[in-house]
């Protein structure tokens, strides 16, 4: 099936050109994500991090780069292109209809995340297909050509920065990928939020503790787990979808998500523009 996008183009919905989705995860309850996306039309499976004493003094952001490495394996032998979502990402509703972000054509697709954090926009086709940026790997769609560079880029990272240490390394995939001739994308909006607590291993390394989408497609599926168990839970997710949603248009105002230099050395900086206003433009938190 097909589906019409915001710029009125037709679309191939995720469901139709989707492999399967891989969710990672470690002690994370997974049920509620698994039911909805198999209602959704997918076929899912969950990758679970075994705790094993070899990995007691791994830093944690190698760890989840470990399990991203099972789930690239796994993309490596797949005919289409494979969902990697981490356990605490939840989707919008009718999360499977939603536009594939790239040409299904295309041959030098590297990744597509379908979230974002710290996004950037580099160019949007004709057809409306948007390169792009982003430092985070909690839901994406990978293909086995990229899935097979993105597990020399975990080697490097083995190597050069080592097991226990911590590491940005989600911050490089774009660069990684672009150096092997690969273009990357992101969606219009985003398809899902980021429901995660604060991680203290990114406030250790003088990051942020928590992102969050800055502008979503649509209704949540169900609650995230940072609102989950609150007396004022609706409250506390309206806070935090309203914070973020600032953050969002700061960033467009600032030339954060759209930078100066990009749009002045675009040979189509009306697209570029409209593309990065018009997704803020809307009344979802």
């Amino acid at each position: 099936m097909e589906t019409c996008s915001k710029d009125g183009l037709t679309r191939t919905q995720l469901v139709d050109c989707i492999s399967r989705v891989l969710i990672i995860a470690y002690k994370e309850s997974t049920q509620e994500l698994e039911a909805l996306l198999t209602s959704e039309g997918f076929d899912v499976e969950v990758l679970r991090q075994e705790a094993k004493p070899e990995y007691q003094n791994f830093s944690r952001s190698y760890l989840c780069l470990m399990n991203h490495c099972r789930a690239w394996q796994r993309a490596m032998q797949a005919a289409q292109p494979t969902i990697i979502i981490e356990a605490d990402f939840v989707p919008v509703v009718d999360f499977g209809e939603l536009p594939l972000p790239f040409n299904p054509n295309q041959n030098d697709v590297g990744i597509s995340w379908l979230y974002t954090c710290a996004p950037q926009l580099y160019y949007v086709s004709s057809d409306g297909y948007a390169e792009g940026f982003s430092t985070s790997a909690v839901a994406y769609i990978v293909n086995p050509q990229s899935a097979c560079y993105l597990l020399e880029l975990a080697e490097e990272i083995r190597t050069n920065v080592g097991v226990t240490n911590y590491s940005t390394w989600d911050s490089t995939i774009d660069s990684f990928l672009r150096q092997k001739k690969l273009k990357n994308y992101i969606p219009w909006r985003n398809y899902g939020e980021h429901g995660g607590l604060p991680n203290p291993e990114h406030y250790q390394n003088k990051l942020s503790k928590t992102h969050r989408a800055d502008v979503l497609h649509g209704k949540l599926a169900f609650i995230p787990l940072y609102a989950v168990g609150k007396n004022d839970g609706n409250l506390r997710l309206l806070s935090v979808r309203f914070w973020a949603r600032i953050k969002g248009i700061t960033r467009l105002l600032t030339g954060r998500f759209l930078r100066v230099k990009v749009l002045q050395g675009s040979s189509s900086p009306i697209r570029l523009l409209s593309f990065a206003v018009l997704r803020q433009l809307t009344l979802n938190v």
